[in-house]
């Protein structure tokens, strides 16, 4: 940290503005091209935007609600209430009336500013309960409410413009509220999802953010020339992070439309960085072996070739070995006639990417390397603000989520679970004393992961304490190895191990309905609906060859021959859409054994169904 860099989120603006004083710094994807706002005006929409936000009535500690999809709007409105000095609330869009009641009452928030009319009649239907809150927001349109009062984000920017346009006063009081922000207030309060309970609001102060994504200098070097394009949740933690990050390094970033727009969007803005989730990555990898699979004669041994050669090269450099020269003017052809293709599929100017929020498979990270696109894998937690480890460019790691990032210190305790302390941990959970109290221990947070720290400290997430799977026969197992295992296969959507208290654990496995109705129709199957595809002999047996490949890269099993010529029976649930493997019994280091009659179950219609 220097002398210059913006102690608080509430300065960030101010840096920004004097230190890039780009003609397009934030913008957004649209059909038929790019809007975009500069340096200046993005810092004069965030002043206005504040200063409108304090006439409805926004003082110092009051809690905002953002919700809405990603957008320059989005970004805005958190830095205007930042820098007012008051909380931000970032709540998904996705949720239901009744999740985003809690989350609005727990927290009190008095403003909620939404994206359109939809989530105005989502907190219609609960406003009732919400005695805290007095006005909403709307992005677009007008926010018709009957019980509190409702305005447009225009109309409140305006509001701010009349301010600066009629009193001379009004940018120095807005500049000096901003500075009052101290680095130990706090700025934002994240809820996370709750999958096993009430959610829980993380509190992250000034001082938490700031911290995460300076120390992120030491680990990621953004160029003058970058541009980025995102795609992910600014409700996530993590995206909103790397937003800040972005900004403060000014490159240029662009939100995608929507998550069904972002191959279009790729090719309008041809970013030259970008992080995303591992599930964006492997339906990229799926999508490009997609297209080889249908390629015939010629066309097909070039790009086998071309793939192979990448992955020639990519084993040897993260061995950390010489490439041959031979080899490095076969990569320059492959690159030319093939790889460099597939790369211009993803805009032709990524430098690299940045996987976080999941585990990336290692056969996927290695793809990406292969065609030219290194990929990072880091980790971190909403507690952590959220940055704990990355993988160092010059020397990444595969399956390793990399070393602490500058100023992050990580531990294991005894029985394995990861420990982080440094000034990106959470001041705590929302009033939760006694949840804070279980995971914050002598300044150590208690992540709930198990891992692996090796001596050169690389980390290894191996799985999360509470997945831990104890069989009736008092084996431990991870599941989730397996579970990203079976979630590489291009047929396979979702995949869960279960086996709690069971002799043997089993496989649900969600296939990929559209990938497998293509399949159907290449093997010369009759137009079915899923619930009779799954039935199918033809399919169980590909469901089978998917087990048994997984099987056969996980070491030696006294059960492996059971699997093999398996019969299988079907049963269809209501609206579920799994394949249901019994008899297997997955572990670390073992393969999926058990049960001497296994049975694949299939329906359709659920999540990944039509």
């Amino acid at each position: 940290m220097t002398s210059s860099d913006p102690l608080t989120l509430a300065t960030l603006p101010f840096h920004v503005r004097d230190r890039f004083p780009r003609p397009a710094l934030v913008g957004r994807c649209r059909e038929g091209g790019c809007t975009t706002a500069s340096a200046g005006e993005f810092f004069e929409g965030i002043r206005a935007t504040s200063l409108g936000l304090t006439a409805l009535g926004l003082r110092r500690g009051d809690r905002v609600a953002i919700i809405s999809d990603s957008r320059p709007e989005w970004v805005m409105t958190d830095l205007a209430t930042l820098s007012a000095g008051a909380v931000t609330v970032p709540i998904y869009p996705t949720l239901s009336a009744p999740q985003a009641r809690f989350i609005l009452k727990e927290s009190g928030c008095r403003i909620a500013v939404v994206a359109n009319a939809v989530q105005v009649t989502k907190l219609n239907e609960v406003v009732r309960d919400l005695p805290d809150l007095e006005a909403i927001v709307a992005m677009d349109g007008e926010a018709v409410t009957p019980r509190v009062r409702g305005v447009s984000l225009s109309d409140v920017t305006a509001w701010g413009r009349a301010q600066l346009a009629s009193d001379a006063s009004a940018a120095a009081r807005y500049e000096e509220t901003a500075r009052q922000v101290a680095p130990s207030d706090l700025a934002t309060i994240v809820y996370t999802s709750g999958t096993t309970g009430d959610p829980k609001g993380v509190m992250l102060s000034h001082s938490n953010i700031v911290s995460n994504f300076l120390s992120t200098t030491g680990w990621i070097t953004l160029d003058p020339g970058d541009v980025a394009l995102s795609f992910l949740p600014l409700s996530h933690v993590f995206e909103r992070v790397v937003f800040f990050r972005f900004l403060y390094s000014g490159v240029p970033v662009y939100f995608a439309e929507a998550l069904t727009t972002v191959a279009r969007d790729l090719l309008q803005v041809k970013p030259t960085v970008m992080t995303g989730v591992p599930r964006v990555f492997e339906k990229v990898h799926a999508a490009i072996t997609d297209v080889v699979s249908k390629m015939r004669g010629p066309r097909r041994r070039l790009a086998d070739w071309a793939l192979e050669v990448g992955h020639e090269v990519a084993r040897l450099e993260l061995a950390g070995r010489p490439v041959p020269a031979t080899l490095r003017l076969k990569r320059r052809v492959a690159d030319r006639l093939v790889l460099g293709k597939m790369r211009a599929r993803m805009g032709g100017r990524l430098r690299f990417v940045v996987s976080g929020s999941a585990p990336l498979s290692k056969q996927v990270g290695e793809f990406f390397f292969a065609v030219g696109l290194p990929i990072y894998e880091a980790y971190g937690l909403t507690e952590t603000s959220p940055g704990i480890t990355g993988n160092p460019p010059d020397a990444p790691r595969l399956g390793t989520v990399g070393k602490p990032l500058p100023g992050v210190e990580v531990a294991i305790a005894p029985d394995g679970e990861i420990l982080v302390r440094g000034p990106n941990v959470m001041q705590g959970y929302y009033q939760r004393p006694e949840a804070t109290a279980e995971v914050l221990v002598d300044g150590w947070l208690r992540t709930g992961d198990i891992g692996e720290l090796s001596a050169d400290g690389y980390l290894t997430i191996t799985d999360r304490k509470k997945d831990l799977i104890v069989t009736s026969g008092g084996k431990k197992i991870a599941p989730q190895p397996l579970e990203n295992q079976l979630k590489a296969d291009p047929l396979v959507a979702e995949a869960v191990i279960i086996g709690e208290q069971r002799k043997f654990p089993a496989a649900l496995i969600v296939p990929d309905f559209p990938r497998l109705a293509a399949w159907a129709q290449r093997v010369g199957l009759p137009p079915l609906a899923f619930e009779q595809l799954t039935e199918r002999p033809e399919v169980q047996r590909l469901y089978q060859d998917v087990l048994d490949r997984l099987n056969e890269s996980l070491g030696p099993v006294r059960a492996r021959e059971a699997l093999r010529g398996a019969t299988f029976r079907v049963h269809h649930g209501a609206g579920r859409a799994d394949a249901h493997h019994e008899g297997p019994a997955p572990g670390r280091g073992a393969a999926l054994e058990g049960g001497d009659r296994p049975a694949l179950r299939m329906a359709g219609q659920g999540v990944a169904g039509r």
